[in-house]
């Protein structure tokens, strides 16, 4: 896709030029069959996400403003209609977010949801005709990038939030998608990096609807950074290394190479089993294992403690990041332990059902949180992200005691789930909104994408309003 001409206007070899250089030479036929059936299975799990979030308050907030706005109607929209290719990236984006049930990657200090790039990548393929190769390859060039980022160049600490490093990755992705040539691919990223450096309140303290809207955010920005080069619009290249860069400003200066071993990292990404921040899976697992093996009901708890990694109890368990015991919104919910732990104990299960207003009020949920003490162990914070360990001590009546230690769950990288556990989940998610022969024809495509078109996966996300109960 070429509508503008870049002017070289550089001496010296960037760091963004190397990475538009890798980018650029990415080829589908060169993936390992592991590679791309990962990658299938990611695009499938998100779709089921996006799904199942359909119809809630934020998602219909949102799809109104998309629709009062217009656009010219290059992409779909999941539900149905169309709008601009940059719209959809936000609307599809913030679908698969929402239910904060979708993939992660786990780095020594930076976590980061991968799959928050099919929003962007797939508009920008539907946009350009692309097919489901570009497709397949373009989300593994956003998923090298973010990861690679991830693990080099960390920001949480200094206080930005994972979505900085997504700039990079969706614009990259993006590019590709849109067939870009390298010069331009270049000046996308170096644009799409500039401009998205967001602060990492948005998942500290009080949590706003923002939490789930902050990466489709970057992904509408990246994308349209590919779109402005795309035409001639450049950006600055020493984004990176420059000065009051990325490395002087925000990440320190770090080494970093682009290899196709890169193009791998789509297989070190974790699946959520259930539906709850990444770093509380294995925690979960525990208690639904507890609970299910001694018939545990919240009257006979007395107090329930977690030792967890360093990483968990920060974000999730009432660390650095904020008290995790006022839960009134999904969004607090689903990022507190207590809440999680109590719900899972209490219903035997972790899904939107208990992120439902009505559920997370509730007296039984709201009193036993309470009860929930989350410590960090430095045992175990020394064993991740290589594990994700967590140590549960069940306190009952009659001075009892359970416990249970996991070292992973699930669904984890080094466990990972198969092809008939995500249907499974596709089929959970997405069942309210669409009928069996939507699903199926839905499943099958993305089995089989690299001999389809991306507009025949996005005709079937159009008619899903069709089924919709």
């Amino acid at each position: 896709m070429t509508s503008g001409t870049i002017a070289n206007t550089t001496q010296a070899t960037t760091e963004v030029q190397r990475l538009a250089r890798f980018v650029h030479g990415v080829v589908y036929e060169d993936f390992t069959e592991s590679t791309r059936t990962a990658l299938k299975i990611r695009i499938l799990d998100a779709l089921g996400c996006a799904i199942g979030a359909l119809g809630a308050p934020p998602m219909r907030a949102l799809r109104e403003l998309v629709e009062s706005l217009g656009g010219a109607p290059s992409a779909t929209l999941i539900g149905g209609g169309s709008t601009s290719p940059d719209r959809a990236a936000l609307y599809n984006g913030a679908l698969v977010r929402y239910l904060d049930f979708n993939d992660a990657f786990l780095a020594p200090h930076e976590t980061c949801h991968p799959s928050d790039n099919l929003g962007a990548v797939l508009a920008a393929a539907e946009h350009s005709g692309a097919t489901g190769r570009r497709l397949l390859a373009a989300l593994a060039v956003a998923y090298a990038v973010q990861c690679r980022l991830s693990e080099v160049a960390p920001v949480r600490g200094k206080g930005f939030d994972h979505t900085t490093q997504g700039a990079y990755a969706a614009a990259a992705g993006a590019a590709y998608a849109l067939d870009l040539g390298e010069e331009q691919t270049a000046h996308a990223i170096a644009i799409s990096g500039t401009a998205n450096n967001a602060l990492r309140v948005t998942r500290t303290g009080r949590l706003s609807n923002w939490k789930g809207l902050a990466y489709p955010n970057t992904g509408m920005n990246a994308l349209f950074a590919a779109l402005l080069a795309a035409h001639g619009i450049t950006g600055p290249l020493e984004v990176f290394e420059g000065i009051k860069g990325f490395m002087e400003t925000i990440a320190g200066h770090f080494p970093i190479s682009w290899t196709s071993a890169a193009l791998r990292a789509v297989e070190r990404t974790s699946l959520k089993r259930f539906n709850a921040e990444i770093h509380a899976q294995s925690a979960i697992e525990g208690i639904l294992d507890l609970r299910r093996e001694h018939g545990l009901t919240g009257e006979l708890v007395e107090g329930i403690e977690l030792a967890t990694f360093d990483v968990a109890r920060n974000i999730i368990g009432g660390g650095e990041e904020g008290e995790k015991y006022t839960v009134t919104t999904k969004e607090e919910a689903d990022h507190s332990l207590p809440y999680m732990l109590s719900a899972a104990l209490l219903d035997g299960e972790l899904t939107p059902h208990q992120y439902l207003p009505e559920r997370i009020a509730r007296d039984d949920v709201q009193r036993l949180l309470r009860r929930v003490r989350v410590v960090a162990d430095p045992a175990l914070t020394a064993r991740f992200p290589a594990q994700m360990p967590a140590r549960l001590t069940i306190a009952l009546a009659g001075d009892r005691t359970l416990r249970v230690e996991k070292n992973d769950y699930a669904g984890f990288y080094a466990r990972p789930m198969r092809w008939e556990q995500v249907t499974e989940k596709f089929h959970t998610l997405a069942a309210p909104h669409a009928d069996e022969a939507m699903r199926r024809g839905i499943i099958e495509i993305a089995a089989d994408l690299e001999h389809h078109r991306v507009g025949e996966l996005t005709g079937l996300l159009r008619h899903i309003k069709e089924y919709t109960r």
